[in-house]
């Protein structure tokens, strides 16, 4: 299996390669900087890029050139992850959740019920002393996480099955991110975890391959999960970042003035995605329910927290220095508590 997944990647790269062959620099001598990302042109995250690019070019636009690749055109997340580690790509959108496959340290953002609030994820997310000990670890791999995007709550949705408490999970097959702590968490949950590509998931449901996946409320629309999947149960069962890792090599071959130029940008990344996140939602919501058949459903989460918060304290074991960011983040919770 190892060299099967090495001999993808080669392919990732040789294709790579081959669509940048001649494309180091524009003719007129311009670096060009790469950024990769999973989803649509319409979804926050590239309208984020997009005001990204904007800025950069307009700011270093005799030296630089930003170009954005949505839709997996430069692979899977993990893919694009593993070429911004060698620089064949410099920057990437990435879940938090296949990131504890480079630091366990990011495995702490993957815990379910982590957050008591959208109000404590954002806080948390925000202050450097929660997250720079994750975001700084992946240096010596060769990339570190310049900042975080919102992708609000994942839920999960089905093709044919309302999940009202984790035994309606029982016997099916769900898809979820490359990532241990989530394959365990659905195993606390009653399913059967089925570890895939973001890009894979739609055809996977289609064909019914998987009975249903967890994600977000654009997956439904900006991606056409709802047309096959017609029920989405609220359970809330994480609150996942996304990040924005950026190549390590070309970070530090940046002079100061560029340096800060360049973290203003990331600034401008964050700030319009997470404002343009909350619009997306509802319209997705709109969509989905009016166009699209989706039924929502809001079951009782306590079932759910139940089932897996064992998965805490097995985390917390294995990784004893993510105790302090885990005391920190219950603080953040205790200041931040849901509504009742």
């Amino acid at each position: 299996m190892k060299k099967a997944r090495w001999i993808a990647l080669l392919c990732v790269i040789v294709l790579v390669a081959t669509l940048f062959a001649g494309c180091g620099a524009n003719n007129d001598g311009r670096r060009i900087i790469r950024i990769g990302h999973n989803q649509s042109t319409t979804h926050p995250t590239h309208i984020g890029l997009t005001a990204f690019a904007d800025y950069i070019n307009e700011q270093l636009g005799d030296k630089y050139k930003v170009e954005v690749y949505p839709s997996e055109l430069l692979g899977s997340q993990t893919e694009m992850v593993q070429l911004t580690q060698t620089g064949a790509i410099d920057i990437v959108i990435a879940s938090n959740s296949i990131m504890e496959t480079f630091s366990s340290n990011y495995s702490i953002f993957n815990l379910p019920f982590l957050f008591s609030s959208a109000e404590a994820y954002h806080a948390c997310m925000d202050d450097p002393a929660v997250t720079d000990p994750i975001f700084l670890a992946t240096e010596d791999a060769g990339f570190i996480c310049v900042t975080w995007l919102d992708a609000g709550t994942r839920n999960f949705y089905t093709l044919n099955t309302p999940i009202n408490t984790p035994a309606d999970l029982k016997g099916l097959k769900i898809r979820v991110q490359q990532s241990p702590t989530n394959v365990k968490m659905m195993e606390l949950l009653g399913g059967t975890a089925t570890p895939m590509g973001f890009g894979d998931v739609y055809t996977a449901l289609q064909s019914a391959i998987i009975d249903g996946a967890e994600n977000n409320e654009l997956a439904l629309t900006n991606n056409g999960h709802g047309d096959v999947c017609k029920y989405y149960s609220y359970d809330m069962h994480q609150m996942v970042p996304d990040l924005v890792l950026c190549n390590w090599a070309f970070l530090e071959g940046l002079d100061a003035s560029e340096r800060a130029i360049f973290d203003e940008g990331f600034k401008i990344i964050n700030t319009v995605q997470r404002a343009a996140w909350e619009g997306a939602v509802e319209e997705a919501k709109n969509k989905a329910l009016n166009e699209q058949g989706v039924e929502f459903i809001y079951p009782d989460t306590a079932p759910f927290q139940e089932a897996v918060m064992p998965l805490h304290n097995e985390v917390l074991a294995a990784s004893p220095a993510l105790q302090p960011i885990y005391d920190m983040i219950q603080a953040y919770n205790a200041q931040y508590a849901a509504a009742e």
